[in-house]
């Protein structure tokens, strides 16, 4: 599996050096209150499950099913809620976190949509933000990384549902997802 990854761009000690921090800034921001955290599936959780190892506040936690992609590498611009939250959010502070920061098509859309439910703030949390790609008005209040237009894997993030389990963010090779 590693043989399909052409470069490292961020290390497993990296990442968790991260994590910590912004578990302290989630920490010291929401102090007081006890937010809602909802984890993007599939790429967030392990993220998620880091992260809130690392925040000192009493939390809970959901999870949204959310799609854009399919299997392909580009948005395809179209969002589908596949699965959505079991708990009513009025009133609560949301924490979105998210694995990738992407075209922004999928969060703008879910933000708006959670908007609607009335929840006392929406914060956008995600490891890894790939501005250039950018195509929706929409920026993360955390973010762990900025990250190169380049297809990455690892830590969650998969192509074609395979490469989550690296404990690494890594560039997939180009023949692995062209086809060549």
């Amino acid at each position: 599996m590693t043989n399909d990854i052409m470069k490292v761009l961020l290390t497993k000690e990296m990442i968790e050096q991260r994590v910590i921090e912004l578990g302290r800034e989630l920490t010291q921001k929401f102090e007081g209150s006890e937010p809602l955290f909802i984890g993007v599936l599939k790429g967030s959780y392990v993220f998620m499950a880091d992260l809130m190892r690392h925040v000192d506040l009493k939390c809970s936690m959901d999870f949204m099913a959310v799609s854009s992609y399919g299997s392909g590498t580009t948005s395809s611009g179209a969002v589908k809620i596949n699965k959505d939250l079991n708990e009513d959010i009025s009133g609560r502070h949301i924490i979105i976190v998210e694995d990738i920061l992407d075209s922004g098509v999928t969060l703008n859309y879910l933000c708006g949509y959670l908007q609607n439910r009335k929840p006392a703030s929406i914060t956008l949390v995600t490891l890894l933000d790939k501005p250039s790609r950018r195509k929706s008005p929409i920026k993360a209040d955390f973010v762990g990384f900025e990250v190169p237009d380049e297809f990455v894997v690892g830590y969650g993030l998969d192509y074609a549902e395979k490469y989550r389990n690296l404990p690494f963010v890594g560039v997939l090779k180009p023949e692995v997802y062209s086809g060549e």
